[in-house]
């Protein structure tokens, strides 16, 4: 075999161990992490599953769903009946091409980022479409006060961009540099997820990167904080059972794997800001400060693994929606009383 073939070869081999170093350490370390397994009560709005993609709730308790084929959203009333889509079927010259996200504001109007058609598309409580804003492919969108709206797009300069309903682009900021390089990460930095909470603040999260990471930005751009989420056992709960060989099968597939989000999807508690994000089954709940105070695994009432595509926060439950197995109600695990010993 030629030097250099032998050279490429040894590099190689040396990369696989070094992943698969790392990926031991990081078994060791999640086995030292305590995650809870939490399981749904209820599954609801039972006639969507494939395709979800965001769940929104307004003030009066009405739910948004966003769902494949991404050309209408569907709307359920508090008793988790369906009672319309938006556009409305009457809307005159309302259309949605494909919608990668929507929020909701104070108001009760929809933001839809319709990246099939270039355009944030937003529309009145009743359905009917109150202005389309050029935008080129936008991906995420957040409502915010006064008449103001966050976008991320796959062709900004910038991770955050804020207009106004008028259509002016007022600030953007949130500046990519400091992430790491290379060809997945220069593809899908600014391909990232948005949430806001009703103080005005901003949260962008990573989702594409290698090191899962999410960001808290108040309204003019400062950064607040940033959290590194941490990675969940990817092998299996009995990861420390693993052999070196087992390790080294696992690097190489990741090596080759296709590029997938890694963090599935996240959420902000609008009264606590604790915000609640999901790696694989794994929901891992930060404080307002962005520090880690909870783990848990998420599964149906039938044990199957649930990776949230959506997260809401309601005050006594979670409802976390997953393509293709449908929208799930879980009790909030950070508000469940510890189960009593049975001594007095």
């Amino acid at each position: 075999m030629p030097r250099r073939a032998q050279l490429s070869v040894f590099l190689a081999v040396l990369a696989i161990i070094a992943t698969g170093w790392n990926l031991l350490l990081l078994a060791t370390e999640n086995r030292n992490r305590s995650v809870a397994d939490i399981v749904a009560r209820a599954r609801l709005f039972s006639e969507l599953g494939p395709g979800l993609h965001a769940l929104k709730r307004d003030s009066g308790g009405r739910y948004y769903l966003l769902a494949a084929p991404a050309t209408a959203i569907s709307v359920y009333g508090t008793d988790a009946k369906r009672i319309g889509q938006i556009p409305a079927a009457n809307s005159q010259g309302a259309k949605i091409v494909f919608a990668d996200d929507i929020d909701i504001d104070a108001t009760g109007r929809l933001f839809v980022a319709d990246r099939g058609a270039n355009a944030v598309k937003i529309f009145k409580a009743d359905g009917s479409l109150d202005t389309a804003i050029p935008v080129s492919a936008p991906t995420s969108v957040a409502a915010l006060s006064g008449d103001e709206f966050a976008i991320t797009s796959l062709r900004a300069d910038r991770l955050v961009s804020i207009y106004n309903d008028q259509g002016k682009m007022i600030r953007s900021f949130g500046d990519p540099h400091d992430v790491p390089t290379g060809a997945s990460s220069s593809r899908y930095v600014n391909h990232g997820r948005l949430s806001s909470d009703p103080l005005g603040f901003i949260y962008f999260a990573f989702t594409y990167l290698p090191d899962a990471t999410i960001r808290k930005y108040d309204r003019f751009g400062y950064s607040t904080y940033e959290i590194s989420l941490p990675r969940p056992d990817e092998q299996s709960a009995s990861s420390s059972q693993m052999t070196g060989v087992d390790i080294l099968a696992l690097a190489r597939r990741n090596q080759g794997a296709t590029e997938k989000p890694v963090i599935n999807a996240f959420g902000v508690d609008p009264v606590s800001q604790e915000v609640w994000a999901a790696i694989g089954d794994e929901l891992s709940r930060f404080d307002k400060d962005g520090l880690l105070v909870g783990s848990y695994r998420t599964a149906t009432g039938n044990g199957t693994r649930l990776e949230p595509s959506a997260i809401l926060l309601e005050p006594e439950r979670i409802l976390l929606a997953a393509d293709p197995l449908g929208v799930y109600e879980f009790a909030r695990p950070d508000k469940q009383r510890p189960a009593s010993s049975g001594k007095r």
